[in-house]
């Protein structure tokens, strides 16, 4: 028993975060391919997460090809920009074939170059064109730049109250057409508004730091070319339980697939889109 302990004790310490958050993950897919939350069923959007989180890590597509076959089969149940380039951002990063997926968002521009009419439908529907390398109109970027604040921040709809989170999306929405200059640097600015002593982010002000809003400062970082603060790393190492899963912040455990995926991408480094 001594032995076993010891060799249990052993793997522990060798096992890193990211390492460690994919055994996590791994363990919440169901047999017919998706994820699921403990507990739950699984549904596209948490499958997408999670594909979106274990590419980052590096696992390799063929790991996942149970996923891909779930996202495929269930692209009709997906209504709304963000959804749909979710779901098309995971099919690339894991080769599948996004191309139904893709051509339904793009049925979802407006005239104005807007997704939905909303800035985070936008966002990421650049994010899902731009994965396939695929041109987005200069209207579009128009109107993301349009609705930046005075203050260099982006809400999740037009006359919303702009937040670390969408503004980290916006940012690499923008990095991804590599759009450079002055709404980078005041968003990257914007984004440093939400960083916390305990080293984490907040979604919006006097809320707290909590993993995913840190997770998508991180990816703004990078994706802006800038070096993320130490301490964001060092606060979502925190975190991490036991089982591999990550609190969502410090009060909270909820959502832990979802929370895990988006960790994983931050500690990795990965902004999206990536395939």
């Amino acid at each position: 028993m001594g032995v076993k302990l010891a060799v249990l004790g052993a793997a522990i310490a060798l096992a890193t975060p990211v390492s460690h958050g994919v055994d996590f993950l791994r363990a919440r897919q169901l047999t017919e391919g998706s994820f699921a939350e403990p507990g739950r069923t699984g549904y596209p959007q948490l499958t997408a997460w999670a594909a979106l989180g274990l590419r980052a890590a590096g696992q390799s597509p063929s790991s996942l090809a149970a996923a891909i076959k779930y996202l495929v089969a269930h692209e009709p149940d997906l209504k709304s920009a963000t959804d749909i380039a979710l779901v098309a951002l995971a099919e690339q990063a894991l080769g599948g074939d996004a191309d139904r997926s893709l051509a339904r968002l793009q049925a979802l521009e407006r005239p104005d170059g807007s997704f939905d009419g909303l800035v985070n439908g936008t966002a990421w529907s650049v994010l899902a064109l731009r994965s396939r390398g695929s041109p987005v109109p200069p209207k579009t970027f128009r109107w993301l730049l349009a609705h930046q604040t005075h203050a260099g921040g982006w809400s999740w709809s037009p006359r919303g109250a702009a937040d670390s989170n969408d503004t980290a999306a916006v940012v690499q929405a923008l990095r991804a057409a590599n759009v450079k200059g002055r709404p980078i640097r005041n968003a990257i600015r914007f984004l440093l508004g939400f960083h916390n002593r305990d080293g984490g982010f907040e979604l919006t002000h006097g809320r707290g730091s909590d993993a995913q809003s840190t997770a998508w400062a991180v990816q703004a970082f990078v994706a802006a070319g800038m070096k993320p603060p130490r301490t964001a790393f060092t606060y979502l190492k925190r975190l991490q339980r036991p089982d591999g899963s990550f609190r969502y912040s410090t009060r909270y455990t909820t959502t832990p697939v979802w929370v895990t995926a988006q960790a994983l991408m931050a500690l990795a480094r990965k902004p999206l889109p990536f395939r």
